[in-house]
């Protein structure tokens, strides 16, 4: 066997591998992007929380009779949970009756007027109003768990279909709308708190009652009296308006000038409805505020004047205690608003005003040294106002000042004087002639509306003046019951001047009473 040289072998070998192809590189692998489940799953929360939420805020909300009254209930979503109570105008009461992710909501929207009619005419039926307001809760309560269920899964479905645009998706997040508002549910049944009614939080207007209304745990004791006793103000409202047919001795006729007025409403926002009320169930041409509108007369409590303008009448105002220079600068800038001060005089609505504000600026009701006598001093000075514009042949027909001390420094320059300041309504006629009528607080005292014995009764006055001679004829005194009473009285009284065959006197008087007491 001849052997190949070694040479001649490598040489083969060569020209094989350089015939051979050559070998590709391999690409370079690469890491395949790892999954994030937990982004999916924060993404699919914020769409069942946000649904959630649309569905309840949209379609959540239940109206519920409850007794007399009709009522909103509606779930929202919180923090902390617990119950919130609206009782307009007052303000609120806030519950922490439980702990859960959404709070019950319950407003008191208006009183039925058929419902109320129909208590009126069956009083018997007052009796079982305690029964019909828990049943009427507890169905409203069903209503709204239902209601509420349906909501949060539409809200949730709805928009899961127009973010993922998958059925099985959006299906998912409204099962899970539903199992977060099921559990939510759970979670308020175990930690309900029964004993939340005895340690309520005030806002609004019921923000000083821990202060002034004493041991709450006596309250809730009394609770059931006083449901019986509100409940009976229904009776109250309706009759206040029928008295108002029956009232004898004198009929104001279409040419009657009527004055509405009211005084020391101390930032109670329920005065504006009740004034609004009188105005148009009384005709009223002119409305008339003897001062202490505000309580501190700061310019943070200037947007309480607002519903003035909307109230349908002439405003005429003078500045009380309470009332500062920024409330009576905020006023003058007010269309309809008629601000009287220094004894100047304005024509409104037919009859001629002259006032003066109150010269001492007391909102925290300290007793300033030579108040007294800066207030007749202040009625001088009207005084001798109403005396200059008597002899420019431009008699003034009705004075107003707010402090009756004031007031009574007119005597013998004015037919009629009205004042306010000491919250309970008065008349008086002068050794000169001339008559004082003091008003009430038409703002029930406001925050001190329960510092006495008895909470303060809300006051108003309808005057009504002879269009000819300017006089006065006749008013109606109008007294509401105060915080927590079921009052309602009309009471009609004669002028001297109008009282048929009466000798004229400083003390004459009539008057005929009408209440819708219980």
């Amino acid at each position: 066997m001849a052997r190949v040289p070694v040479a001649a072998l490598r040489s083969m070998l060569n020209r094989i591998s350089q015939r051979a192809p050559r070998a590709r590189p391999l690409p370079a692998l690469e890491l395949a992007p790892r999954p994030r489940p937990w982004l999916g799953a924060l993404g699919l929360t914020a769409v069942v929380l946000v649904g959630a939420w649309l569905g309840l805020l949209i379609v959540g909300n239940v109206r519920a009779p409850v007794g007399p009254m009709n009522t909103t209930m509606a779930l929202r979503p919180s923090l902390t949970g617990g119950t919130k109570i609206n009782v307009s105008p007052l303000g609120a009461l806030t519950l922490d009756s439980h702990v859960a992710p959404v709070r019950l909501d319950v407003n008191v929207d208006r009183l039925d007027p058929l419902r109320s009619q129909a208590l009126v005419d069956h009083p018997e039926r007052i009796s079982g109003l305690q029964d019909e307001v828990v049943h009427d809760v507890e169905h409203g309560t069903l209503d709204l768990a239902v209601r509420s269920c349906v909501a949060v899964v539409l809200g949730a479905t709805a928009l899961g279909l127009a973010v993922y645009r998958r059925p099985r998706r959006a299906l998912a997040a409204g099962g899970l709308a539903l199992t977060l508002l099921a559990a939510s549910g759970a979670s308020a049944y175990a930690t309900w708190n029964p004993k939340s009614v005895l340690e309520p939080k005030f806002s609004g207007l019921l923000s000083s009652a821990p202060s002034v209304i004493g041991n709450a745990r006596s309250i809730v004791t009394e609770f059931d009296v006083y449901q019986q006793e509100l409940a009976r103000l229904v009776t109250n409202v309706t009759k206040l308006y029928d008295v108002t047919s029956t009232l004898p001795a004198y009929q104001p006729d279409p040419s009657t000038i009527r004055v509405l007025h009211v005084s020391d409403i101390h930032l109670n926002p329920a005065s504006w409805k009740i004034i609004a009320s009188l105005v148009k169930q009384y005709n009223v041409n002119v409305i008339v505020d003897s001062g202490d509108t505000m309580d501190h007369g700061t310019a943070a409590e200037n947007g309480f004047l607002d519903p003035i303008a909307n109230l349908g009448a002439p405003y005429v105002w003078v500045r009380g205690n309470h009332d500062s220079g920024t409330t009576q600068r905020y006023l003058e800038r007010m269309k309809n608003v008629h601000v009287l001060d220094d004894g100047h005089a304005q024509t409104v609505g037919g009859l001629r005003f002259a006032g003066i504000g109150d010269p001492q600026f007391t909102p925290d009701r300290s007793a300033v040294p030579g108040g007294n006598a800066s207030e007749q001093l202040a009625g001088d000075r009207l005084a001798s106002a109403l005396r200059s514009q008597k002899a420019a042949g431009t008699p003034v027909d009705v004075a107003i000042t707010h402090e009756p001390s004031a007031a009574r420094e007119t005597d013998g320059e004015v037919p009629l004087v009205l004042c306010g300041h000491l919250h309970h309504e008065g008349d008086e006629k002068l050794p000169y002639g001339t008559r004082l009528r003091m008003e009430g607080s038409t703002g029930g005292s406001g925050l001190r509306a329960v510092e006495g014995t008895y909470p303060a009764p809300i006051e108003a006055s309808v005057l009504y003046f002879d269009r000819d001679s300017h006089r006065l004829q006749a008013w109606d005194a109008i007294k509401l019951g105060g915080l927590g009473l079921t009052t309602a009285e009309v009471s009609r009284h004669l002028a001297d001047d109008n009282l048929p065959g009466a000798t004229p006197s400083p003390t004459a008087r009539s008057g005929a009473t009408a209440s819708g007491r219980p």
